[in-house]
């Protein structure tokens, strides 16, 4: 009897110890790295990170200032997005926009807006908030907006519509840091011509659709070489 019963408590500690080794196998390669490279862009441009108030987060601007991404510090807070991209609308203008034609809600003044709403979750902090604690939280709370592009080597965060925010896993290796990624489906339906906008790149982007096949989109790209 006591045979059996240390065989059995041989199996059951087995199976313990191939559980952990699986769940250890199953961790979040993706969602560690997003947060250690985007540390990485933060620290190459202090200058160009500042708190938002109005938006209820911050931002990081393009080194020529014509292009923002902006993150939540607080979703039960924000504003209007939780995370958006904001940019000049005089290159589209001066395209043939016609932004009466644009979807409610995307031009203000001189700026476009281009975001999403991810939750009303109320964020707490060990420490103090700060813009890479802000979104490292982003990262472990809604960690399906974050992905990775195997072909530019770069992360990202989903913004909807087609629209993101990409930075790369590894400076060093890559001459396109950061890129502001817009669809152009909405702006060429309201009079763009987009070979004509200055400042962004028209262009072929490969992608993979829901089942996971390699397919290729048009794009408006503004990449940055921050070293």
């Amino acid at each position: 009897m006591k045979s059996m019963k240390s065989k059995i408590l041989i199996i059951a500690l087995s199976l313990t110890i191939i559980v952990s080794i699986s769940a250890c196998g199953k961790s979040d390669v993706v969602g560690e790295v997003a947060k250690t490279s985007f540390a990485s862009v933060l620290e190459a441009i202090p200058n160009q990170i500042e708190e938002d108030e109005m938006n209820g987060g911050w931002s990081l601007s393009a080194p020529d200032d014509s292009a923002r991404f902006i993150w939540s510090k607080d979703y039960s807070k924000s504003t209007m997005h939780d995370v958006m991209i904001e940019f000049d609308a005089q290159p589209f203008v001066n395209a043939g926009l016609n932004v009466n034609k644009l979807p409610k809600g995307i031009a203000f003044e001189d700026k476009i807006m281009l975001g999403t709403e991810l939750g009303n979750d109320e964020l707490k902090y060990s420490g103090e908030a700060t813009p890479s604690a802000s979104f490292n939280q982003l990262v472990d709370i809604y960690r399906d907006s974050i992905g990775y592009h195997e072909v530019l080597d770069h992360y990202g965060v989903d913004l909807g519509d087609g629209n993101k925010f990409e930075w790369a896993k590894d400076m060093s290796s890559n001459d396109k840091d950061i890129v502001f990624v817009v669809d152009p489906e909405i702006f060429i339906e309201a009079g763009v011509d987009p070979d004509k906008v200055q400042g962004w790149v028209y262009a072929s982007v490969e992608v993979k659709d829901d089942s996971g096949k390699p397919v290729k989109v048009k794009k408006f790209l503004k990449p940055f070489d921050l070293q």
